[in-house]
């Protein structure tokens, strides 16, 4: 294996990808190491209970303009789940029961309220920091935020329990610039940032766009490469990965997610900017569960409240005598996705009728490579760090969907990162000559 390239790209997530295709077609050797033994990092479509699904990233949307692009670009498909006939929710320990339509319009008085300033704080998601005072709400975490609504029993539950599928994490520890951020993706709508997030996925799953992607790249993909150290100083770096193995680089791009980056034994030390927010830790830990249910049945969404280790299920395929839902929790350590009499359990808070036959799930924050689902910020990382973690670092770059401007923690903010971080190494290379 060729031990010199002209940038070296740490990660075959997507964002690691997209910049290693960019570079390559721009004509840098591109050399891509991923300690994993296959690409698409937070995207992995793995096929359990008899059906491909998605582990990690999911959902797709046309008003997400970068991976909207890469659907166009390879004549990928999107489909979505089964629409729900019946709709369960939480007040107090009491369930109730009706359409979606329903619940939508219970939660609507304070998804308005709550983001009644979205457009205000954040006028350019492209540009998220154009408000010199956005440190004034970056302080505020979303739970107190809701608390503040002084909403019914039944509001409450309800809004809670949206949220935590939305962010898989307890809401005391997510940033309201948070919601604010994925609101004004989507131009102040709280109804179609919730389709845009939740509704869409890719017919042939994640993997047919992270392979697209991969067979496009003019790059050296090696994967079983853990990276072990990094050196670096102002003409290169060498990185040594696996078993040893050693390769120099004039640029390298890390497209670890912010949770593990703290950990790279690199030399020089990264900065502050970059260092604290890793060790500080997103807010994301929660949980994702596919369920296997025996069928008939009808589709249906249900929603408890945090306080339940399973927030949100819903319906996402339907079969002649089975039936697969996906469900969402605050707190991966509260259930473990892999337990059918944990899931049974959980389920038993809205439907007792309901017979799990198979479970499956990937623990994110267990993941040595990931440590984290998807990026949903902590108050006042926005403003204290966004800018610090898109900088470079001499030779080092830095892209990921956690430093995105637009969809940060989604399929979409890896792309737009990949696309900008390619761009600034390709700029940068042109004085040698790359």
């Amino acid at each position: 294996m060729p031990g010199q390239a002209d940038v070296v790209v740490i990660g075959a997530g997507v964002a690691g990808l997209i910049t290693a295709r960019e570079l390559g077609r721009k004509g840098a050797e591109v050399v891509v190491l991923e300690a994993r033994d296959r690409i698409g990092g937070r995207t992995w479509t793995d096929h359990r209970l008899g059906r491909d699904l998605e582990m990690g990233g999911t959902w797709v949307h046309w008003v997400q303009p970068h991976v909207w692009a890469e659907i166009t670009r390879y004549g990928l498909e999107i489909t979505r789940g089964p629409r729900s006939e019946e709709t369960y929710w939480l007040a107090g320990d009491q369930v109730r029961r009706g359409t979606l339509d329903d619940f939508m319009r219970l939660i609507d008085p304070g998804m308005t309220r709550l983001l009644e300033d979205t457009m205000k704080w954040i006028p350019r998601p492209n540009a998220p920091l154009t408000v010199p005072r956005l440190a004034d709400v970056d302080q505020f975490n979303l739970q107190e935020m809701l608390d503040d609504l002084e909403l019914s029993i039944d509001e409450r539950n309800a809004n809670e329990a949206a949220w935590v599928g939305h962010f898989n994490a307890p809401l005391d520890q997510c940033a309201y610039t948070s919601a604010l951020r994925w609101t004004a993706a989507t131009a102040g709508s709280w109804r179609l940032m919730h389709e845009a997030s939740a509704i869409f996925r890719l017919t042939g799953g994640t993997r047919s766009l992270t392979e697209a992607v991969a067979a496009d790249a003019e790059a050296d993909i090696r994967l079983s490469a853990p990276v072990r150290s990094l050196t670096h100083d102002a003409h290169g770096a060498e990185i040594t990965y696996g078993d040893g193995h050693t390769v120099t680089a004039r640029r390298v791009v890390i497209t670890v997610p912010q949770n593990v980056l703290h950990q790279l034994d690199i030399t020089p030390a990264l900065p502050d900017g970059k260092l604290r927010p890793s060790l500080e830790k997103t807010a994301s830990r929660g949980a994702k569960a596919w369920i296997r249910v025996r069928g008939p049945i009808k589709p249906f969404f249900a929603y408890s409240s945090q306080a339940h280790p399973l927030a949100v299920v819903r319906t996402e395929f339907i079969g002649e005598d089975d039936a697969v839902l996906v469900a969402f929790g605050p707190d991966s350590t509260r259930i473990d996705v892999n337990d059918p009499r944990a899931i049974d359990a959980a389920l038993k808070v809205w439907r007792a009728d309901l017979e799990v036959l198979e479970v499956g799930g990937h623990d994110w924050m267990a993941d040595p490579y990931s440590q984290e689902t998807w990026l949903i910020q902590q108050p006042h990382q926005l403003t204290r760090y966004h800018r610090a973690q898109q900088e470079n670092t001499g030779v080092l770059h830095f892209a990921s969907s956690d430093y995105a401007n637009i969809w940060a923690g989604f399929i979409d903010g890896a792309i737009e990162s990949g696309t900008r971080v390619a761009r600034e190494v390709h700029r940068d290379l042109q004085p040698f000559g790359g």
